[in-house]
């Protein structure tokens, strides 16, 4: 690759690393993209996406260790469900690569889940109180099928339960090349009632053991372009373990509402990129790059500014009045 490339990517992996570090999500979900958009195969986006999830995640993982904000035993459960459906995701995608249509499908795939999730979680950032979202815990933790297991935040869940939406989740995944976190975080969060900070340091846990079978998967498929992920992996290293400090200095709805930004702005990108190439519309295609960096440069720059604004509030000396 050219110097000034390598430079961008470099750079975005250091954005990259932030939001990782912050959401808990890999950055294949911009990765991903934005190498379709680059005019790489969808095989090898996806896979140069799950072997960047998994040098990011080693950093931040330890990062949130020293935190407190791991789940091991719900991380566990994640690992087990997801390295399992992973490999179905894998088989659907070299399919879709042999009869010509992985690009389309994988592409469209990516700006529906990433709307609606994205969707969702600026609803519940708007409105924690929303009857609907604050009852979904509740209604799956009345689903007692045994064995039982105690997660953070004082709840029992069912293992199977719980397996079965890692599964689903590890199908998503390993389709479309992303660690999961997009996904599995809210599906922490909402469904079996996670704190936030928790579910992200958790999430990036099991990121680490199911990016790296995904990423060692594709790779024997020839699948990964290290050309691509080697400048990445540099600028994260430092990205990650600011992104992971940086949850420990923001609101919970604050995390939530950067989350949901980023969701929406790669929905926006890929439908662009998506609807320029069928259209020949090459002014899309680069509003579709502009969308994915942007949008990930702003976020990255409003969760660093907000934890700053909030360690300043911490530190400073709080006044005291004396009759």
């Amino acid at each position: 690759m050219e110097p000034l490339l390598i430079a961008l990517f470099i750079g975005f992996g250091l954005v990259i690393g932030i939001l990782f570090g912050f959401f808990g999500m890999g950055g294949s979900f911009l990765v991903t993209p934005a190498l379709l958009v680059f005019g790489y195969p969808a095989k090898v986006a996806v896979g140069s996406g799950l072997a960047f999830v998994f040098g990011t995640s080693v950093i931040a993982a330890l990062r949130h260790r020293n935190l407190g904000q791991v789940d091991y035993k719900l991380a566990l459960l994640f690992i087990v469900g997801m390295t399992s459906g992973i490999k179905v995701g894998e088989y659907v995608v070299l399919w879709l690569e042999a009869t010509g249509m992985a690009d389309i499908v994988v592409g469209t795939a990516y700006v529906l889940l990433l709307a609606t999730v994205g969707l969702f979680t600026l609803r519940d950032s708007r409105g924690s109180d929303d009857d609907g979202a604050s009852s979904l815990p509740e209604r799956f933790e009345v689903l007692q099928i045994p064995p039982m297991v105690s997660i953070s935040g004082g709840v029992e869940i069912s293992v199977w339960l719980t397996l079965g939406i890692a599964l689903f989740v590890g199908i998503l995944s390993g389709f479309l090349g992303v660690g999961g976190g997009f996904l599995l975080m809210p599906a922490m969060v909402y469904v079996l009632g996670v704190p936030t900070v928790v579910a992200v340091g958790t999430d990036v846990l099991q990121i680490t053991v199911s990016g790296g079978f995904g990423a060692f998967s594709y790779a024997q498929n020839g699948a990964v372009e290290l050309a691509v992920v080697a400048p990445l992996l540099a600028g994260s290293a430092l990205g990650a373990r600011i992104g992971a400090a940086a949850t420990n200095l923001t609101d919970e709805d604050d995390i939530k509402g950067y989350f949901a930004a980023m969701l929406l702005a790669g929905s926006v990108a890929v439908a662009s990129n998506r609807v320029g190439d069928a259209l020949g519309i090459h002014l899309l295609d680069q509003i579709s790059l502009v969308l994915i960096f942007g949008s990930a440069v702003v976020v990255a720059a409003a969760v660093v500014y907000s934890a700053l604004v909030n360690l300043r509030e911490r530190e400073s000396p709080s006044v005291s009045t004396s009759d």
